[in-house]
């Protein structure tokens, strides 16, 4: 992993310094930077080392001079790559790095090069001769790429803060996106918290022409459900095997490095069967797996994961989060955020990546499972969630939320009423809607209430609506799909992954991810993702072979922090003194009393808030 950054146009070696430094916790093992001054082109670079450590330095050049690129990720199928370009005719000066085949891949198939890709990566080429600029950023986003083109500089980076070190540029905050914010608990690409800066979406590439001074981006790839047309005789059996072997392969490539690696094991049915399958691919008393248990006994999980390292019997690392251990980690993680987003997960997530940065260099992980096999609680919700809608008239949702905002407060995981009340939500809006809300810290209504003026929904939920609608699937489940691996697992699932583990200086791999999986699972019917009220059933019958049967089908525990207690209990420090303007004081105090009195559960709002006050507290100058 790296962090990248660079720019055209006015400005000077110190800024490229400043934005280089930024970044300095996503590669802390060398910096290189390159400078043309006549056409005022900045490149720079932070390396943290995994893979050919000595022939691996950044920025890096072709043998002529003439293409030159910064890179941030892994190419998994770089070897396969690099014969078919020697047999091409091209010369590699390096024993095995990825960065040169970049190179000499842009030079073979110009912009169809990401295509060919299968890793997690952001990079940017300079091609010299043509003066071109070409960014790219993998499928899912697992890698970040923020850009921006004010006051004639056109600048790129791995981070916001990163950006932001450029004088010539001026940051102030986006309001349509800090209600984009409180809509979804985090900010869809290709938006970011400021005015003018943008996120260069997954499975997108940017051209920047420095002769005209203007750039486009172009889509080259796009998660889309599109079901077999004819199903095996035995599913179970075919596919299962099929998921088996594409997931077996995924993580064999993943294993590359020259450096140490693990797993980080949760002890849910994505981490361990990354364990199970590691641990046949290597000596398994040398597979190191990192756990986070908590002291609250309703969000551990610790328990299970000791019992999967046990069964492969790998060299497991385990340590216990307590608000006290939280607390002292607290402005790490709000002043490296780089931009704030709504999962509290990001806590423990800080912690194990800390943890595991200990020992290894490279961990494994599940990000991805729940988003192709439909593993979220509202999956379960959806067919319920329609009867509702046709059944019960709208004039009466009101009410009938009313009545379940009675239900007593609790702030163990996932309690009844906690479910209820967010799936009631929800279905007061239309169905494309209804993700949102389910997930969301505000409804449009207290979105209202807040900003203190009318939500225009069609401009806040533009994406949400924009995936839903332009779906070429009717079902819920197959549209509820597009949502989660479009939107949430982009914006949320891998910024929590990328931020929480580049803190540390820890490259975070996702088996799940791998574009050969991923072609194969978005083609299998949701009928057998989600069926008969079972999350993942295909998946789990894949996995009998490997997991045992209890580990496959208890109940599924996400990986979350108790932050409702943490609030009623006034354990989080709170500011206001950074809080923006727009945001009604009223509203914010009436929310936080209501949690403190149990009358109300307002956790995902009240992290939201206190996360961005955080942000905004520190130093972004």
């Amino acid at each position: 992993m790296c962090g990248i950054c660079g720019f055209i146009g006015s400005g000077d070696e110190a800024d490229l310094k400043r934005m280089t430094a930024a970044v300095t916790h996503r590669g802390p093992d060398e910096q290189g930077l390159w400078i043309d001054p006549d056409l005022a082109v900045y490149l720079g670079h932070r390396r943290l080392a995994i893979v050919d450590i000595p022939g691996g330095r950044q920025p890096m050049w072709t043998a002529d001079g003439h293409i030159g690129v910064v890179f941030n990720g892994e190419i998994y199928n770089q070897l396969e790559l690099r014969t078919e370009l020697i047999r091409a005719g091209y010369h590699f000066s390096s024993d095995h790095s990825d960065t040169e085949v970049l190179l000499h891949g842009y030079r073979q198939w110009e912009t169809q090069l990401p295509e060919r890709m299968n890793g997690m990566w952001a990079f940017a080429l300079w091609d010299r001769q043509k003066e071109l600029l070409f960014v790219s950023r993998d499928r899912f986003g697992k890698k970040p790429l923020y850009f921006t083109f004010q006051n004639g500089t056109f600048a790129f980076a791995s981070e916001l803060t990163s950006l932001i070190k450029h004088r010539s540029l001026s940051a102030t905050l986006s309001k349509t996106n800090l209600k984009k914010y409180f809509a979804y608990g985090f900010i869809p690409a290709p938006g970011s918290l400021f005015k003018r800066f943008e996120k260069l979406p997954g499975g997108c590439n940017l051209l920047f022409d420095r002769k005209t001074f203007t750039f486009s981006t172009r889509r080259y790839w796009e998660f889309r459900i599109e079901p077999f047309e004819h199903l095996p005789k035995n599913p179970e059996e075919q596919w299962g095997e099929e998921l088996r072997r594409l997931l077996r392969a995924s993580i064999k490539r993943r294993l590359m490095a020259d450096v140490p690696l693990g797993v980080m094991l949760s002890g849910g049915l994505d981490s361990s069967s990354v364990t199970a399958l590691a641990a046949e691919l290597v000596d398994r008393e040398k597979l190191k797996t990192f756990t986070i248990g908590f002291d609250e006994p309703s969000f551990d999980e610790a328990r299970f994961a000791a019992d999967v390292a046990r069964r492969y019997k790998t060299d497991h690392y385990q340590q216990t989060v307590s608000i006290e251990r939280i607390r002292e980690h607290l402005p790490t993680i709000a002043n490296r955020l780089d931009e704030p987003f709504g999962d509290s997960s990001i806590l423990p997530t800080y912690v194990l990546c800390r943890m595991a940065r200990e020992r290894v260099t490279v961990a494994l992980g599940g990000e991805g499972g729940d988003e192709l096999f439909a593993g979220y609680d509202p999956f379960r919700a959806l067919r319920l969630a329609r009867l509702y809608a046709a059944v019960i008239p709208r004039p009466l949702h009101l009410a009938v939320r009313m009545a379940a905002g009675m239900l007593p407060v609790s702030h163990r995981y996932m309690e009844p009423g906690f479910r209820i009340q967010r799936f009631l939500r929800g279905l007061s809006h239309p169905p494309p809607l209804w993700n949102c809300v389910w997930l969301g810290p505000l409804d449009p209504a207290e979105l209202d209430e807040l900003f203190q003026e009318p939500t225009d929904v069609e401009e806040v939920y533009r994406e949400a609506i924009e995936c839903w609608e332009s779906s070429t699937q009717k079902n819920l489940v197959d549209r509820t799909l597009e949502f989660y691996t479009k939107l949430y697992l982009q914006d949320n699932i891998m910024v929590k992954t990328d931020r929480a583990g580049m803190m540390n200086s820890l490259e975070v791999r996702s088996p799940f991810l791998d574009i050969d999986l991923v072609n194969f699972v978005r083609r299998i019917p949701s009928a057998w993702k989600f069926r008969k009220g079972q999350t993942k059933y295909i998946l789990k019958k894949a996995l009998e072979p490997i997991l045992p049967r209890q580990l496959i089908y208890r109940p599924k525990k996400g990986f979350g922090a108790p932050i409702g207690k943490w609030f009623m209990e006034s354990k989080l420090p709170w500011r206001s003194n950074r809080r923006p303007p727009d945001l009604s004081q009223r509203f914010v105090d009436r929310m936080r009393l209501q949690h403190r009195l149990a009358k109300n559960d307002h956790r995902l709002f009240l992290w939201n808030l206190w996360l961005l006050q955080e942000f905004l507290h520190g130093d972004l100058s």
